[in-house]
């Protein structure tokens, strides 16, 4: 049994532990804030990990798929839930072989780094550059990075679900199918098209960005899938080794935010000096302005002085 298999396998175990309609009651009973949902991605990661359904209902909402298409979703970089990490700053993203082929590459990012079109093209790079040596180029899997932000990618053209590929930029010929970049923006569900919904990418969205029991479980009634998820959200939120490693994380993020907003006040503070010293350059220009104009009439004043001395 390999750990994925073991991870799903312990996640089954606990749902038997709660009992399965135990857990279905005490979801449907439950209200309020909730402690850690998906915007978590320590949460994130444990509840795709340890759900293989739910994974791939997300992956086939996310890339049009129907159940019959996928006969095989595999996590390659499984972790062991619940086991503390030696960094703050571990990467959670999660890769994922789909029918022995594709490669996926799920992340949930919540903070704006600033760097997420470099960083997001550096791991899809990475993971396309997989042939060994002697293998044919025609074997290389393709590879699919999605991510899910909880901000706005390209603010002056928002757009909730985007999907980008290599392509010729005069007649947008496509130049390969083998690599493609996804990007879900948790912020403007709102944009979602008739086909988002038509395989239900607003309502994964929705899930993810829930914050209470009410709106999990007004989505776990619409779709079998979202049900899974949020059994898997309750029983994790129940768990305290799970909650002190989504605490973790959402103290990294706090620091990351915190760090972000001095960043921000010093970059303000710098472009406010920097408009005070523009704006007494100015003021310094303007009176050395008046003075050069009011000594050029000084001068005029004496030469017509001296032109009427040299006249007497």
């Amino acid at each position: 049994m390999n750990l994925n298999q073991n991870n799903e396998t312990n996640y089954q175990n606990r749902k038997r532990q709660f009992g399965g309609t135990v857990i279905d009651t005490s979801l449907q009973n439950a209200h309020g804030k909730i402690p850690y949902g998906m915007t978590n991605d320590y949460m994130f990661r444990a509840v795709l990990q340890s759900n293989n359904k739910v994974l791939r209902g997300l992956i086939c909402s996310l890339l049009h798929l129907t159940e019959k298409e996928v006969f095989s979703v595999e996590i390659t970089n499984p972790i062991i839930l619940g086991e503390s990490v030696e960094s703050k700053e571990v990467r959670l993203d999660i890769n994922v072989l789909l029918n022995n082929r594709t490669m996926i590459n799920l992340e949930m990012q919540v903070t704006n780094q600033l760097n997420w079109q470099n960083r997001s093209v550096v791991y899809l790079c990475r993971s396309y550059d997989s042939l060994n040596h002697g293998q044919d180029y025609d074997e290389a899997n393709s590879v699919i990075h999605i991510g899910f932000l909880d901000y706005t990618l390209f603010r002056n053209r928002p757009e909730f679900y985007a999907s980008y590929k290599l392509i010729n930029v005069k007649n947008y010929q496509k130049y390969s199918d083998n690599i493609t970049l996804n990007v879900v923006d948790l912020t403007r569900i709102d944009l979602a098209t008739e086909e988002d919904k038509i395989y239900h990418i607003d309502g994964w969205a929705k899930l993810l960005k829930a914050t209470t029991w009410e709106e999990v479980n007004m989505l776990a009634a619409k779709d079998e899938n979202m049900k899974e998820a949020a059994k898997s959200i309750f029983v994790y939120n129940t768990e305290e080794q799970i909650r002190k490693m989504c605490r973790d994380r959402e103290e990294y993020y706090q620091d990351l935010r915190n760090y972000e907003r001095a960043v921000a006040d010093r970059d303000l503070s710098i472009a406010s000096y920097q408009k005070a010293i523009s704006d007494r350059d100015r003021s310094i220009a303007s009176y050395e302005k008046v003075i050069l104009e009011k000594d050029a009439q000084i001068q005029q004043l004496l030469a017509e002085k001296e032109k009427l001395k040299a006249q007497k």
